[in-house]
């Protein structure tokens, strides 16, 4: 793996020798591009109209039909007179390359035994690529290197941040991190949800997350590069709680939004803003649960200590203030410059609340954040996105009850499993009449803002926790399927991952991919997806939920990128390779 770039235009060539013998724009066959784990369920979808009812699958190298047979069964859109065939080849378990025929399409397919494994390193290394304040060597980025930019040595305190001991214009040092999105801010809110995300699953596959090798400039030390690289942002978190009150800024930020540049060409000042409850909370959940993880490598013994006393100063932080929004309009009507970049906005913080105690429960086991928790904790699950975070709260106690923290974590941990699991069953029974034999994008609200992370992957995520705590093998089939949708088996027939498949976004809305020159935009990264809301106003080529996306740089709305969003991926494909066999 030292030679990382060299394996991923190994896999980028894979991809362009997969494309189909027939018309692409017209391909009528959806499968998992990336590849089927061997024992595990198999199935494609063909959009119907004009096929006979027989399709084949044949060894690549020898042409032999290996499966012959007709759709298992036929699905009709809900919201379009579209018909679709869904085969299952399941009984194909031997590894190997095959082709799907469909009429006149033919279309390849992997089978192997660890399938997603180059996509979970793909997903991991994106985070390096989005590295704020250091130059991205050819060693370790190959054609996608870079100069120096955002040194964040020189970022002033604005007014809306501005304290007595540090009042407006203090110049502060705030370096590292990893840029939010398509743009070149940082944000606490966004950064925490990210990494709780990611430091959720690596607690449950801790050998597995340990023995990926990247390629970063730490990958010669003796931590984890998963954990090397997660240490960039949580090392610029720290710089973004003001050391006087514990309390933690909502952002680093330019007041308006770059331009499609490169970022060293970006002349912005930039900014830390108002302090509030949401990035406290968020803050004080995440570095309560990077102590615990940190602090089992010498090399970062004195981080895990420093987070553990920076979690609970601004978890008291948020306590004497347990009602500050971020409500950027507001702010602006009071405060110069005016901040017109990603708001992360939230008015209601009991999730935060809950997720930060009960991290620091487990974190310290004081019987006082036990007491918060208890008070915070959701009546239900709902899938975890960075604006609803008591659902990583929620699935942390899991965590703990399987790991036998505490009694009183074994009981609240079995009261939370059975949650989790009814969502889940609600899910699973949708399959039956799936177009895309999937849980997930049998409902018009599946698609939105963000969806393939926060719906699709958190489904999954979902999934893998039922199977967890059940051994039920239909809730890892249901996280299988969950896969397979991201990764071509859609309505679209995009792979939505860049950099890998037969069919994946060239056009990111990301500022990075659009302005280095480069062809093929930075690898690795999951793009939103399907936004029938079109909030971007481009005119997109259908208006179906499941359609609605765009493979351009200005569409926004369904083709951007986006820390978050690429924990979601590292999580489900991460914690699918870590536990399938």
């Amino acid at each position: 793996m030292k030679h990382y770039p060299l394996f991923l235009s190994l896999l980028l060539l894979s991809a362009c020798s997969m494309r189909p013998t027939a018309n692409p724009d017209s391909d009528p066959i959806r499968i998992n591009q990336v590849g089927y784990y061997a024992n595990q369920s198999k199935t494609a979808v063909i959009e119907a109209d004009g096929f006979a009812d027989n399709y084949r699958l044949l060894d690549a190298a020898t042409r032999q039909v290996v499966w012959e047979g007709p759709a298992a069964r036929v699905a009709n859109s809900s919201w379009s007179d579209k018909q679709r065939h869904i085969i299952d080849f399941s009984t194909v378990t031997q590894p190997g390359n095959y082709l799907l025929e469909a009429g006149p399409y033919v279309k390849k397919v992997v089978i192997a035994q660890h399938p997603l494994h180059a996509s979970v390193l793909a997903a991991t290394k994106a985070f390096y690529y989005q590295r704020s304040g250091e130059a991205l060597e050819s060693e370790f980025a190959g054609q996608w290197s870079r100069p120096t930019a955002h040194p964040d040595t020189c970022v002033l305190v604005h007014a809306s941040a501005a304290t007595k001991k540090r009042p407006e214009g203090t110049v502060i040092s705030s370096p590292g991190g990893w840029y939010d999105a398509g743009d070149y801010n940082k944000y606490i809110v966004n950064s925490g949800f990210t990494l709780g995300e990611m430091m959720l699953i690596y607690q449950l596959h801790p050998n597995y997350f340990n023995s990926l090798n990247i390629n970063i400039p730490e990958s010669a030390n003796a931590t984890p590069d998963v954990l090397d690289e997660m240490m960039v942002n949580l090392r610029w978190m720290l710089t973004m709680q003001d050391p006087d009150d514990g309390g933690v800024y909502h952002k680093l930020t330019t007041p308006n939004f770059e331009g499609f540049v490169m970022p060293d060409s970006c002349r912005q000042t930039r900014y830390v803003v108002q302090k509030g409850t949401a990035a406290s909370l968020d803050f004080a959940a995440t570095m309560a649960m990077a102590s615990r993880i940190y602090a089992q490598f010498d090399e970062y013994a004195s981080f895990a200590k420093q987070a553990k006393s920076a979690a609970i100063s601004a978890w008291k932080w948020a306590l004497k203030h347990p009602k500050t929004a971020y409500d950027q309009r507001a702010m602006n009507e009071k405060f110069a410059p005016a901040i017109n970049t990603g708001e992360y906005g939230d008015g209601s913080f009991r999730d935060e609340f809950f997720w930060a105690a009960s991290e620091l429960y487990f974190t310290t086991g004081k019987a006082v954040y036990l007491y918060h928790a208890r008070q915070n904790a959701p009546k239900g699950y709902t899938l975890p996105t960075w604006g609803q975070v008591d659902g990583l709260g929620l699935l942390s106690w899991l965590v703990q009850a399987t790991y036998g923290f505490s009694p009183e974590a074994d009981r609240l941990g079995n009261r939370y499993a059975r949650l989790v699991i009814d969502y889940c069953d609600e899910l699973i029974a949708s399959m039956e009449t799936s177009c895309y034999d999937s849980p997930y994008g049998n409902r018009p609200e599946d698609f939105g803002w963000g969806c393939l992370a926060e719906h699709c992957c958190g489904q999954g995520l979902s999934f893998l926790f039922a199977h967890r705590m059940t051994s039920e093998a239909r809730y890892m089939t249901a996280a299988l399927k969950c896969a397979d949708y991201l990764l071509g088996r859609n309505a679209t027939g995009y792979c939505y991952v860049t950099g890998i498949g037969q069919k994946s976004p060239m056009h990111p809305h990301h500022r990075i991919s659009a302005a280095d020159g480069i062809d093929e935009p930075i690898p690795g990264l999951l793009v939103g997806g399907p936004n029938p809301g079109r909030q971007d106003g481009i005119d997109y080529t259908s208006s179906l939920p499941d359609e609605a996306y765009m493979d351009v740089t200005e569409s926004y709305a369904s083709n951007e990128i986006a820390i978050n969003w690429n924990a979601g991926l590292f999580a489900l494909l991460g914690g699918l390779e870590a536990v399938v066999k």
